[in-house]
């Protein structure tokens, strides 16, 4: 049940978003990324596994990848020190201030569409949910003080690793016992859907 909200959320957030842009009024989406970025401190981050039309799109490219068995590259090392997030976070800033200052509607978000469409039909979905969406990166902040997160039962758990496997951000670690990081976590609940341990919940 809790799966079919969620795609009602997502079908009815990416079709408000596809609206916008035909209208010449995707600046809006901003407002509700903003909102969302405040609401993150309470929620988690919502927004990404809910609302992100980015997400959306990656979604049904990562099923028929799965289905027609396409193997996935490897996120590259150097993209894992952090430089490139940061680079790719100080391109969305200015590139926004330089729409709100000058007036000009830049197709910066439709962008942001693309390339993570193009770069998720090679890799792996963890490079652009972790390390390359400007979002994401703007999210996590706030998101290391969220009050409610996906939770791991650690009496519960018992290491079979499905969890971290489908996790598209790459968000689980095993330390004693699987932890999922909460700031990096998207909310998509992918995790707790392959628990068999009823160990994953959203509190």
């Amino acid at each position: 049940m809790k799966s079919i909200w969620q795609r009602t959320v997502q079908t009815l957030s990416f079709l408000l978003f596809v609206f916008l842009v035909l209208q010449g009024k995707v600046q809006l989406w901003m407002a509700v990324f903003l909102v969302s970025t405040l609401l993150v401190l309470f929620f988690s981050r919502l927004y990404c596994g809910w609302l992100c039309p980015i997400n959306s799109v990656l979604i049904p490219v990562s099923l028929l990848k799965k289905k027609l068995r396409v193997k996935n590259r490897k996120t590259p090392a150097l993209v894992k020190k952090g430089s490139l997030r940061i680079l790719m976070l100080l391109l969305f800033v200015a590139l926004m201030l330089v729409t709100l200052k000058t007036g000009r509607k830049l197709p910066v978000l439709p962008a942001l569409v693309g390339v993570a469409l193009l770069v998720s039909l090679f890799f792996e979905e963890a490079l652009w949910h972790r390390w390359l969406c400007p979002y994401g990166a703007i999210l996590s902040l706030p998101g290391r003080a969220a009050k409610h997160h996906m939770t791991i039962d650690s009496k519960r758990c018992t290491n079979c690793t499905h969890c971290a496997k489908v996790c598209p951000s790459q968000a689980i670690i095993k330390e004693e016992k699987h932890r999922i990081i909460k700031h990096e976590c998207l909310v998509c609940h992918a995790c707790e859907r392959v628990c068999t341990k009823d160990a994953i919940s959203y509190r």
